[in-house]
């Protein structure tokens, strides 16, 4: 009975304890996952990115959702730094504060049972931070109270039900041993129970885990060997008390209070103790504890130089990010100075060759460098300042020797290295007064070629450099040579391409009378582009003024546009009509394009726009055309401003859809306002409320070219435009009605004496009377050329402003053609001496018949040679 009994203390006490141990285990298997959902989700590349990004909770809702899903949690919830919450499972709770986070606000992960709303839980709380460390956010992940007892409470039913089987057996199994042993035990002599014992200190003595047992009272009741060589514990330690073993404050402390210990490292005797203690009383012995020691020294030394390891790959991965983030030379350098002072070097210096800087290819003479950047983590530094030229003349010194191996060399201790100060010995003595002790030097290169040199200084207060430290350097240096190299390709490719753009941009505006014009362009922050202008002197005082826009940016845009813009050059020396010029301009980029297809590195032309447009100060009639492009704005005299409905054709290269042109009665002083989209819409503002707002400029702004223009790039742009742009302002003007005459000329040649002597009258009144001669041959032949080859009607227009133009309009489109007439020709000769008589002459086709002009400078003194004319008939 007493054995039964004893049997129903011990199950029953198993049973609680297997039901505590059971929902203890629950918990802490809650905690652990509750803790690496939420690290994982905390952890994530992109969960700092999305907690800054202008709607987290759809970033990070659908993410949620699936890391809970995945770690078998109840609940992960995304928090802001304030502890709001941006995701939840219960989409209700999203916007609402959660209790008790304030530890991850302030950066700590910690695990608790929670009780409170929206449920009692056992969660675990994770800060997120962002590359400075700062808190932007913090995760919860958990599960619910409730649910942590669930595995408990199902298998409560079998573990009663096992422990009363348990029961069962364990009386009847007692009843039946404790028959047996009690025949058995009356022939148990002492040899085996001597036996037993011994094996039984074998076994304790043996194990290679110090086992110490300590009385209620603080007495060593057995300590095994291991313990004693890991404690250096005395031969009479049994029975003398822990505080008299000088075991050291914190081990003794331990003792003493006699408290639940697991792996506590404690230093003891020079090695790190894993100490572990457990009461004896709960375990069924007397008033007391048993303590393990295991030696983890060797651990220890293993685990800070993973420590050491993983420090350094973070540094250099921090490096990979921060440096390199421009395409600029000198800041390139400065970010590597900025990454390795104070973490790798307290003073770091960066010299590159001339030619690097410039952009240029590095030079094979890489014995004389530029101090590009400096830092020191201390102001005072000895060194030399930034911009310096530095030498490398000495053979034997460090610098020179890591330029000849091309890898690191390390000085660890310069004050006793000589061949160090024979470079610049009074530099060398400032420096080791500063206290600089320490450098390594590691040659800048990248593809396989110098591109500088880097050198790290350690001064008084900081260890020397070892050898593990070159391996860091040089994996930094690499990092930020590629950086530079890929800065510097990029400056000698941006150069390239602004001098090409400057070279192909119009370099002045050409001298007319029909308008008063100002222009800009600006390039986009990124570099050059595609936008461009033009402004055309065209026969009969007319301009054309011209914009466009290729699509994107850097070399190849520029060499697009100066192709187009050639090209619209070429083409309106024929002096064609707008829509005609646009057509064949659209026939080339077709026809460039399909040329490109076949060529992997060239780029469409297809998507660019033109508007094309021809001003004559005659009547103040302007002509446009436009492939894609905005139409202009336009501004009267009294500054109201307007943007015409002009023809819209798709851009140049889509090709199907034929041009049309559109026309405008511009009254003197009206201003045309030619842009490219870069002008009016950016991120920030869209096309409407950008030509909104060029709109109230330009009737704001005063009415010069010049100051609209100033004033339109203060207003619409930023200081660094994300596009580039291209503005064109013209004022107009009117040819003076007086300066302007015409003649409609009967089909017939006995009227061409009449027109000649009205011409001659007319040339009088203008004071052009040395002029009258030439004009007079000029009108003969252009107007008997009319009569004898084309058809009415037939009109003759005389126009005086810096030159002089005679115009001969007739109803056909055959184009005369010079040619060199024989000795024995009777006719042929009259367009040669129109081209040696006249300055410049040609044809325009009109929609009925064509125009035939000639100019005259107006700077002659003196009338043509009569007998040279007389030499060219051959008469």
């Amino acid at each position: 009975m007493l054995q039964a009994l004893i049997m129903l203390v011990l199950v029953a006490v198993a049973a609680s304890a297997l039901v505590v141990q059971g929902r203890y285990d629950a918990e802490r298997s809650a905690r652990d996952r509750s803790l690496a959902a939420a690290e994982s989700f905390a952890h994530a590349p992109g969960t700092a990115l999305a907690l800054r990004s202008p709607d987290p909770t759809a970033r990070l809702q659908g993410a949620a959702e699936q890391a809970r899903k995945g770690s078998g949690v109840d609940f992960v919830t995304v928090l802001d730094e304030h502890g709001v919450r941006l995701t939840d499972p219960a989409p209700a709770l999203i916007g609402t504060k959660a209790q008790g986070v304030g530890r991850a606000a302030a950066g700590e992960t910690f695990t608790e049972t929670f009780h409170g709303r929206p449920a009692d839980a056992v969660r675990a709380v994770v800060p997120v931070t962002d590359a400075s460390r700062r808190v932007v956010g913090m995760v919860a992940a958990g599960i619910e109270y409730a649910n942590v007892g669930d595995v408990l409470n199902q298998q409560l039913p079998m573990l009663l039900g096992a422990a009363a089987g348990a029961l069962v057996l364990a009386t009847g199994g007692a009843a039946l041993i404790s028959r047996r042993l009690l025949r058995q035990t009356h022939g148990l002599g002492p040899a085996e129970m001597t036996r037993m014992y011994e094996h039984h200190d074998a076994v304790l003595h043996a194990v290679r885990e110090g086992v110490l047992i300590v009385g209620g009272d603080g007495r060593i009741l057995l300590a095994n060997d291991e313990a004693s060589r890991l404690l250096g514990l005395p031969e009479d330690t049994d029975q003398r008390h822990v505080r008299e073993l000088g075991l050291g404050p914190g081990l003794t402390r331990l003792l003493v209070a006699g408290e639940a210990v697991s792996d506590e490292i404690i230093p003891t005797g020079g090695r790190l103790l894993a100490v572990n203690i457990r009461p004896t009383a709960p375990y069924g012995g007397a008033q007391g504890l048993v303590a393990t020691f295991r030696d983890t020294t060797d651990l220890r030394a293993l685990t800070g130089q993973a420590e050491l390891a993983r420090g350094r790959l973070s540094f250099l991965y921090e490096a990979g990010m921060r440096i390199g983030t421009t395409l600029d030379i000198r800041r390139t350098a400065e970010e590597l100075t900025e990454v390795a002072v104070p973490r790798m070097a307290d003073i770091v210096t960066v010299e590159l060759l001339d030619s690097v800087l410039r952009g240029e290819e590095p030079t094979s003479a890489v014995h004389e460098m530029r101090r590009t950047a400096l830092r020191a983590s201390r102001p005072g530094h000895p060194l030399q300042p930034v911009g310096d030229v530095i030498r490398f003349v000495m053979a034997d010194t460090p610098t020179v020797a890591a330029l000849r191996r091309g890898r690191a060399v390390l000085v660890a201790d310069l004050d006793t290295a000589r061949d160090w100060r024979a470079q610049d010995p009074e530099g060398a003595r400032r420096a080791l007064d500063h206290g600089i002790h320490s450098l390594i030097s590691v040659p800048l290169r990248a593809r396989g070629v110098v591109l500088g040199m880097v050198n790290f200084w350690r001064g008084a207060d900081t260890p020397r450099f070892e050898d593990e430290d070159v391996a860091v350097t040089e994996e930094l240096v690499a990092r930020a040579a590629v950086a530079i190299d890929n800065a510097r390709r990029y400056s000698r490719e941006h150069a390239m391409a602004m001098t090409l753009q400057r070279n192909l941009l119009p370099l002045g505006l050409p001298e007319q009378d029909a308008l008063e014009i100002a222009s800009r362009y600006l390039p986009a922050q990124s570099g050059v582009g595609g936008d461009w202008f033009d402004v055309i002197p065209l026969p009969g005082f007319r301009v054309a003024l011209v914009v466009g826009d290729i699509v994107g940016h850097g070399l190849q845009a520029a060499v697009t546009m100066g192709r187009l813009r050639t090209a619209v050059l070429n083409f309106s020396s024929l002096d064609l009509a707008p829509d005609e010029l646009l057509g064949h301009l659209d026939e080339m980029v077709t026809r460039l394009d399909s040329q490109t297809a076949t060529d992997d590195d060239g780029e469409p032309l297809t998507g660019a726009t033109c508007l094309y447009a021809i001003y004559d100060p005659v009547g103040g009639r302007c002509t446009f055309s436009r492939a894609g492009h905005l139409a202009p704005a336009v501004a009267d005299p009294q500054g109201r401003v307007t943007f015409p409905d002009l023809p819209l054709s798709p851009p140049l290269g889509v090709g199907g859809h034929p041009f049309e042109a559109g026309e405008l009665d511009l009254p003197e002083g009206s201003r045309l306002v030619l842009f490219t989209d870069g002008l009016v819409e950016n991120r920030g503002r869209d096309i409407d409320e950008g030509l909104e707002m060029l709109s109230s400029t330009i009737a704001r702004a005063d009415p010069s070219p010049e100051e609209t223009c100033r004033a339109l790039v203060e207003t619409m742009l930023p200081e660094h435009p994300s596009d580039d742009v291209a503005l064109l302002v013209a004022r107009t003007r009117l040819l003076d009605p007086s300066c302007a005459v015409t003649w409609e000329v009967p089909f017939d040649v006995t009227a061409v004496p009449r027109v000649r002597k009205e011409v001659s009258r007319r040339l009088a009144e203008w004071q052009l009377e040395e002029s009258a001669f030439t004009t007079e041959l000029i009108l003969s032949e252009l107007l008997t050329n009319a009569l004898r080859y084309g058809a009415p009607p037939i009109c003759v227009r005389l126009l005086l402003g810096r030159t002089l133009v005679c115009e001969v309009s007739d109803g056909s489109n055959t184009s005369p053609r010079l040619r060199h007439a024989a000795t024995t020709d009777e006719g042929g000769r009259g367009l040669f001496l129109v081209s040696q008589f006249a300055d410049i002459w040609g044809t325009r086709y009109a929609a009925r018949g064509k125009v035939i002009w000639a100019e005259q400078n107006l700077d002659r003194t003196t009338a043509p040679d009569a007998s040279a004319m007389f030499d060219v008939l051959d008469l």
